[in-house]
């Protein structure tokens, strides 16, 4: 498979190292995700396709993902821009957005690739599967070092994001080019670790509130000892992604500004 790695140019405390988006040349290329609008990505997706992308697939909304979709449409008005849409979000990119399901197959010139909607980290995620290679591009699905925050205030599901892991499983998937950090040569391991990582803070969470009710802030500082001020904010989205979880299995419930193991 032929694929072109654009770096989008946008390092930050939650992109880690920016975001990596993916040409696939041919005839009608197709671009993995749209980056943020940063000329250098522009004049690098130009230079390696001069008539610009047939395609742009978006894997979710998230702005690192979107945002640089009004100036690839402004550069390529004949790109078709793709997703599975979120109509609570979808029109914070003010862009014409065409709809792809579950099942689709998107022609490029290294074969077809199986549209796979993984929801979780967010409603609409996708994941481009290249079946005859196992390759599949997973946006924020997977990152190498790293686990992969589950944003319960805004649209992120625990329980959702687990059953697509199994999703991503079932299909043996062999190489995942994520959308943060450098190629997943093996990630059914990386699967199979975060799973395990999974538990184990479930597990952390169901000791702290063993000891009696406890808000999200104090379980988070609890459990992420040391952590960069700047990332706070999703530590207490993953305390309570897990919390939304327990709840919806009985086992947890929210008491005021508080969470309590349920009697």
């Amino acid at each position: 498979m032929n694929v072109v790695s654009l770096h989008a140019g946008n390092p930050g405390p939650m992109t880690g190292s920016g975001n990596w988006t993916y040409l696939l040349p041919g005839p009608a290329p197709v671009l993995i995700d749209a980056g943020v609008g940063h000329e250098a990505h522009l004049d690098a997706l130009f230079a390696a396709a001069p008539s610009g992308p047939a395609d742009v697939l978006v894997t979710h909304i998230h702005s690192d993902h979107s945002s640089g979709a009004p100036a690839l449409a402004a550069r390529a008005p004949h790109a078709r821009l793709l997703k599975v849409l979120w109509p609570d979000r979808d029109g914070e990119v003010p862009v014409a957005w065409t709809a792809v399901t579950d099942g689709d197959d998107i022609q490029t010139g290294s074969g077809p690739l199986r549209v796979v909607h993984t929801p979780g980290h967010s409603p609409d995620h996708i994941v481009l599967l290249h079946a005859e290679s196992g390759t599949a591009f997973t946006g924020d699905l997977l990152v190498q070092g790293s686990t992969v925050v589950i944003p319960a205030l805004h649209g992120g599901v625990l329980a959702d994001y687990l059953r697509s892991l199994e999703r991503l499983t079932a299909l043996g998937i062999r190489r995942a080019l994520p959308a943060h950090g450098p190629p997943i040569e093996d990630p059914l391991a990386l699967i199979a670790h975060y799973r395990a990582h999974r538990r184990q803070r479930e597990q952390q969470i169901l000791e702290a509130l063993a000891h009696g009710p406890a808000s999200i802030a104090a379980m988070a500082a609890g459990i992420y000892r040391g952590l960069a001020v700047a990332l706070v904010p999703q530590a207490h989205e993953s305390v309570l992604a897990h919390l939304v979880k327990l709840a919806a299995e009985g086992v947890a419930e929210r008491v005021d500004d508080t969470w309590r193991l349920r009697p």
